[in-house]
């Protein structure tokens, strides 16, 4: 990790020490760093990376290789009910991460990305419920639309204004209906647009960093929306304070900051960084259709603030320049320009 809360630290160690934790999507961006924080803070991590036919790990090849070698890894479909059961058993908290994230991606398929987001936390709380096992359940922003009031609280109602929030929308209605139903414990949380070192260049911060860094012109879609932005770190402190002091049962937490910015604004706080100003143009196949583009997301973050002793620490200006320097040593991790779904 880049920074640590000392008594944050002690509380994880006192909490996950020795405890089996699942992560599912522990390949991912969130999923690997979160890996990490729970290895350093003595549990016995499994993951659950989903399975191709290539031997490949994803951001967890990018912990240490100490880190690395102390993680159980089962590989597996949240699809397949099977292997999501032999994944949590034995258990005793499972973190779900594992989703279709991409926007984009979902507007090309809908269906596989239904299947996977709604199924498959499906799946994931029949295997907790029959094994007795505590969930945490990661949400998104997106479900929430374009803000009808800000700051956006966790009683803003839901909109689905993509096929890829909608699936989200499912996902976390099933979680709070298994608590209502069958008292599962579970909660939820809710990060906003997490960006740090590690993301991929689908998500709008690398894209713009790795554009600027290799050429004198970005391709972007809206430049006026504006977004939430909240550092890779921070949003992993939430789920680690998510579950030592959040109630288990059917809350959700927003992980924002509470400060809204433009794409444009962020841009030009890249360029200002990197002491350049490439032209921007608009490119028509990264905007959204016009009713399911989110105009504004801004957190209201006083519930994490309050229950679970959460508030963010890293500033947009200096989580930028973590990502900028980051990207700059890893070169490879990127293919700049071309639009990842």
């Amino acid at each position: 990790m880049e920074y640590k809360n000392n008594q944050l630290a002690d509380n994880a160690n006192q909490f996950f020490a020795g405890k089996k934790v699942l992560v599912t999507g522990a390949a991912g961006f969130i999923g690997s760093r979160l890996v990490q924080r729970l290895i350093e803070s003595g549990a016995r991590v499994r993951a659950f990376p989903r399975y191709t036919s290539r031997p490949e790990f994803g951001n967890l090849v990018l912990l240490p290789p100490e880190r690395f070698s102390q993680i159980e890894i089962v590989r597996g479909d949240l699809e397949d009910n099977s292997a999501v059961d032999a994944a949590v058993v034995g258990c005793e908290i499972v973190f779900h991460l594992g989703a279709l994230i991409s926007i984009p991606y979902s507007y090309v398929h809908p269906v596989e990305t239904a299947r996977t987001n709604i199924i498959g936390t499906l799946n994931m709380l029949e295997s907790c419920r029959n094994h007795q096992v505590k969930l945490v359940h990661t949400s998104t922003s997106e479900v929430y639309g374009t803000a009808l009031r800000v700051p956006i609280d966790e009683e803003h109602p839901l909109q689905a204004q993509s096929p890829y929030s909608a699936s989200k929308i499912g996902a976390d209605k099933l979680v709070e209906s298994y608590h209502r139903s069958f008292d599962l414990p579970s909660l939820t949380v809710r990060p906003f647009n997490t960006y740090g070192p590690g993301q991929s260049n689908r998500a709008v911060i690398p894209t713009i960093i790795t554009q600027a860094l290799t050429s004198n012109q970005i391709h972007l879609g809206n430049l006026d929306t504006k977004r939430d932005f909240t550092y890779l770190d921070d949003t992993v402190e939430g789920f680690l304070k998510a579950a030592i002091n959040g109630k288990w049962d059917g809350q959700v937490y927003n992980l924002g900051t509470g400060i809204e910015v433009t794409i444009g604004e962020v841009a030009q706080k890249i360029f200002d960084y990197l002491q350049k100003q490439p032209e921007i143009i608009i490119d028509q196949e990264r905007l959204r259709p016009e009713k399911s583009e989110v105009f504004r997301l801004v957190s209201d973050n006083s519930k994490a603030r309050q229950e679970i002793d959460w508030q963010p620490q890293v500033s947009l200006e200096q989580g930028l320049a973590k990502t900028v320097e980051w990207i700059r040593r890893h070169p490879d991790h990127y293919q700049p320009g071309i639009y990842g779904r």
